[in-house]
């Protein structure tokens, strides 16, 4: 995963920026007990940047997903941003389902330009919307960095209330 607040020079468009956080291999996210813990009729909505949109697939399906629609979150831009050729300002967050989960409307569009969050954030207003798409049924959001309201966390930077069994992230 990318990024930083530290300064880019222009040119510097091939470097990589130090990370912020402890990041996983693939093959390690794709082998979390996520099937284990997840209902038969359930969704997923999973966060990833351009750099990883093919691998996010990939994990879906590792986990028992069908992949459906990619959401477009559109970032106000925040200096020269990161990139090569074309700068980024943009994550996404792949929406996928598993059995015949049923959303209770239809959202008009798939892309939201909201403003730039501190690092790593998300805005508040897609968990609102898995909220009202899905009702308040149990979820968890996974790599948590902070304590939602009515939402199990699980994250090496916040205190879980659910413990996944899993010897790789408890190094």
């Amino acid at each position: 995963m990318a990024g930083s607040k530290q300064s880019r020079k222009i040119g510097d468009s091939q470097k990589s920026l130090p990370r912020q956080y402890p990041t996983m291999k693939l093959e390690e996210i794709m082998s979390m007990p996520v099937k284990e813990i997840r209902a038969k009729d359930s969704v997923l909505f999973l966060w990833t940047i351009n750099a990883y949109l093919e691998q996010s697939y990939q994990v879906a399906r590792a986990w028992g997903f069908k992949p459906s629609t990619m959401l477009v979150w559109n970032k106000t831009p925040k200096g020269i941003g990161l990139g090569g050729t074309f700068t980024l300002a943009t994550e996404y967050l792949l929406f996928a389902r598993s059995g015949t989960m049923k959303a209770s409307k239809r959202i008009k569009g798939n892309w939201w330009h909201l403003p730039r969050e501190s690092h790593s954030k998300k805005p508040a207003l897609f968990r609102d919307m898995i909220v009202e798409l899905f009702g308040d049924l149990p979820r968890i959001e996974l790599f948590a960095r902070s304590q939602t309201q009515g939402w199990d966390v699980f994250g090496n930077e916040v205190e879980g209330s659910i413990r996944l069994p899993m010897e790789i992230y408890d190094t």
